[in-house]
């Protein structure tokens, strides 16, 4: 099963409930998962690669809050009996994995209302049209839902963690309503919606129960029992901190930026076409409207009734939908804000080295 069947089965939430009649909902502000989620998000990618993986979000839906307190992974391809199964056989044995989970998670007394899904993802590559529709999806079943994203290929020992939160934003979900999922030019221009009004990202805040943090406290106290630090001594792993590592990282995103601005190049040529074969398309009506226009002028001289004005051809040129440009948009500006920030990392790095050499050369 691909990544795109998983994403599939997460659209589908298990337990569908009729949406009741209740106040309306503060806007959301925060997204508190819980510690144990993301060690077993992080676990599940990790040992998946490089195949991409998807899975549930549990948790409750709080105010301004979502509380994301439990999760479990999706079969993966290898886990299957038969890969050569019908996708549609695919996606109902999906939906009752689903609920065999939820219901032996309630069952065990754990949290089990859907609040959204999680996926893996290489450098940043997330933003598709399949996100969209996964998203608009679990819309008519939930409230509120959000996708966490973790990336495995951040290096942690940089100081970042591959993770966040997203969503897509009331402005986008009010159009994608009123244009019926057809993002012509017109429609989204009327409605001044942008490309940067499609996601954005919730802050996200990290929430251990009382137990852990004992826990922790407990292993930290006890390590530094155990083992004599000295603060002037240096270890691989600060050395491992100074390594520049940025040929391979920047090489790749270079490599993905040149590929979505291709892309975006395709979708203007697909625009530019439209606008080809729709103005051919009008000309032949005009002619073909001042030939009859003529034609009954001479049968008007001639006493006879004049014929219908209305051309028999009826083709339109479907116009390319906007949003694949939009999210080509979104995924050109994540790879520049990332080559960004890793060459400043890489820079300061470079620069500390350089001074600590300069220093020893003294």
């Amino acid at each position: 099963m691909s990544s795109s069947s998983f994403a599939a089965l997460a659209s589908k939430p298990a337990a569908e409930k009729e949406k009741a009649s209740v106040p309306e909902t503060p806007p959301l502000h925060s997204v508190q998962i819980d510690g144990s989620v993301i060690l077993q998000i992080a676990k599940h990618a990790r040992d998946s690669q490089p195949s991409l993986v998807t899975g549930q979000l549990l948790g409750l839906d709080v105010g301004s809050t979502l509380e994301v307190t439990s999760s479990f992974p999706f079969p993966s391809q290898s886990s299957s009996e038969n890969n050569n199964t019908n996708e549609d056989i695919q996606e109902e044995e999906g939906a009752h994995y689903q609920l065999e989970m939820m219901r032996m998670l309630r069952e065990v007394n754990v949290d089990n209302n859907t609040v959204g899904w999680y996926q893996s993802t290489t450098m940043g590559s997330y933003f598709t049209e399949e996100l969209i529709e996964t998203f608009i999806d679990y819309a008519e079943s939930i409230e509120r839902c959000v996708c966490i994203i973790y990336d495995p290929t951040v290096n942690d020992s940089d100081g970042q963690f591959g993770l966040k939160a997203i969503r897509l934003t009331d402005a986008f979900l009010k159009t994608h309503k009123e244009v019926n999922g057809k993002f012509e030019t017109s429609k989204i221009k009327d409605r001044g919606l942008k490309w940067s009004d499609v996601i954005e990202e919730v802050p996200m805040v990290v929430s251990n129960s009382v137990l852990v943090s004992a826990m922790m406290k407990q292993l930290d106290a006890n390590a530094d029992g155990k083992i004599e630090r000295d603060e002037n001594k240096l270890t691989e792993e600060d050395l491992n901190r100074l390594h520049l590592n940025a040929n391979t990282f920047t090489t790749k995103s270079l490599e993905f930026l040149s590929e979505s601005m291709d892309d975006l190049g395709s979708e203007q040529q697909k625009v530019a076409y439209y606008h080809r074969a729709n103005h051919r398309l009008q000309q032949q009506k005009n002619v073909w409207l001042q030939k009859r226009k003529a034609e009954n002028a001479q049968r008007e001289k001639s006493g006879l009734a004049p014929l219908s004005e209305e051309n028999p051809d009826t083709r339109t040129q479907n116009e390319p939908s906007r949003l694949e440009t939009y999210l080509i948009f979104n995924q050109v500006n994540q790879y520049s804000k990332q080559l960004d920030e890793h060459n400043a990392m890489a820079a300061a790095k470079l620069k500390l080295v350089s001074s600590v050499r300069a220093n020893e050369q003294q």
